[in-house]
């Protein structure tokens, strides 16, 4: 049995950093919405750093709880080649088993992270095989506790989808960590895996996008009334907020040093299902979330400083005070 399989993408991330490089700060008067980083065109541009790592929202999530102390599956189509070979190495170094069919007709995924003078990132990815995860091609699926799902597009999405249906027929719980790709689809689009779905995580931009409403109160709600018994929203820097349909939860973030946010999402997303997992107990487990969050922000790559559950709560020490309404 199985603590969590998680169904994701898997990615190769490939981290480049360089000073050849400007940012404009965004001004609305000339229709610059938000911040962007330029780079000169036509020109060679030097690169100080560049390094590769495995990534993607399904990789994260595995070994985050892997390290947690979890027994983790990861199901996911990691496509051919090098890049799928090396995507299945980092997993089996790292306990993880994989169900995860091979595609010999689709790259694997690929994404080039750009890092920026001021430290946040802009991601190029490349899709590859995570769109084509399909049904017919899962031999077998272990027993398992819980599924963590994390967005997936096109074919990979109808997969998800039975998969929710298979989840609540052999009564496993679902944990869904929603990108902005799917928010932007609505509410109604997404239903079918937020009916069975336990645990609902994303964050405030992507909450309004899906709800179409601006009120935190009002888009917890909401959520919540799409199915999930616990619908947390992050917002970066900002207060965390849960709630799980009686109270309010409300956690303050810490101010350290961001190195590189890549991953943070998911560390959070699968620090707090471990910590119920282990607990059962809200409050610790959003102080093992943005702990684990935090020292994934303070390192490059999103899952180099992913910590042990031991480490996490050494970290914790003090608890933090959480605001409950």
């Amino acid at each position: 049995m199985y603590d969590v399989i998680t169904v994701g993408s898997a990615t190769v991330d490939i981290f480049v950093k360089t000073h050849y490089s400007k940012t404009i700060k965004k001004n609305k008067k000339k229709g610059i919405k938000s911040d962007l980083q330029a780079y000169p065109i036509g020109s060679k541009i030097l690169i100080d750093k560049m390094h590769e790592t495995v990534g993607g929202g399904g990789i994260n999530s595995a070994i985050a709880l892997k390290r947690l102390g979890h027994k983790v599956a990861f199901l996911g189509n990691v496509g051919t080649g090098n890049n799928a070979n090396f995507i299945l190495n980092k997993l089996k170094k790292d306990n993880v088993l994989a169900i995860a069919p091979k595609d010999k007709e689709i790259e694997s995924g690929t994404s080039i992270i750009l890092d920026s003078i001021e430290h946040d990132r802009t991601i190029l990815t490349f899709k590859g095989a995570n769109d084509h995860l399909r049904w017919k091609d899962i031999k077998k699926i272990p027993k398992t506790k819980w599924f963590y799902f994390s967005t997936m597009l096109k074919e990979s999405w109808e997969t998800q989808k039975k998969l929710a249906a298979y989840a609540k027929k052999n009564n496993i719980h679902i944990i869904f960590n929603m990108s902005e790709y799917l928010a932007e689809k609505g509410l109604t689009y997404c239903k079918p895996i937020l009916r069975h779905t336990t645990i609902f995580v994303c964050n405030k931009q992507e909450a309004r996008i899906l709800t179409k409403k601006k009120n935190m109160n009002e888009i917890v709600r909401t959520l919540s009334k799409a199915g999930p018994k616990i619908v947390i929203i992050t917002d970066g820097n900002e207060n965390v907020i849960a709630y799980d349909q009686l109270q309010t939860y409300q956690l303050a973030t810490k101010k350290v040093k961001v190195v590189e946010t890549t991953g943070a999402g998911d560390a959070f997303a699968s620090s707090f299902l471990s910590g119920m997992i282990k607990r059962n107990d809200i409050k610790f487990a959003l102080q093992l979330a943005r702990t684990n969050a935090e020292s994934v922000i303070q390192h490059h790559g999103a899952t180099n400083k992913l910590l042990t559950f031991k480490q996490a709560c050494k970290e914790i020490k003090k608890p933090t005070k959480i605001i409950i309404t």
